[in-house]
């Protein structure tokens, strides 16, 4: 199993959610982040005073899904939210060792699959 964390452009959300469900993917943590990177700062003015914008919203998206589904999820993800732009976001995965239900007790596949 794969635990895929991605950071996208908010407004890719709502879509790339809607494809994941389609996949099969419904199990998601989802996190309003604030971040940066290599996108330039903005300077805003406010009552005559300069000031930084660098922190820009993101939001994150992480999954936990089998071996096998893990390079189709990543493509997905790249088609939805990859517009080419510096600032479309990252994509982490990482291993995992188990998972278990806390409910029924089930582990590996069976605590992740529906």
């Amino acid at each position: 199993m794969k635990k895929i964390e991605c950071i996208i452009r908010p407004e890719k959300f709502a879509e790339l959610r809607q494809k994941l469900g389609d996949f099969g993917i419904y199990g998601l943590t989802v996190t309003e982040a604030a971040g940066c990177g290599l996108q330039e700062g903005k300077t805003g003015v406010y009552r005559g005073n300069k000031y930084e914008i660098n922190l820009f919203p993101k939001i994150k998206i992480e999954m936990v899904v089998t071996q096998d589904m893990t390079d189709e999820v990543i493509t997905l993800i790249k088609e939805i939210c990859g517009e080419g732009n510096v600032g479309d976001g990252k994509i982490f995965v990482i291993p995992v060792e188990d998972v278990i239900r806390i409910r029924t007790g089930e582990n590996g596949v069976e605590a992740i699959s529906s």
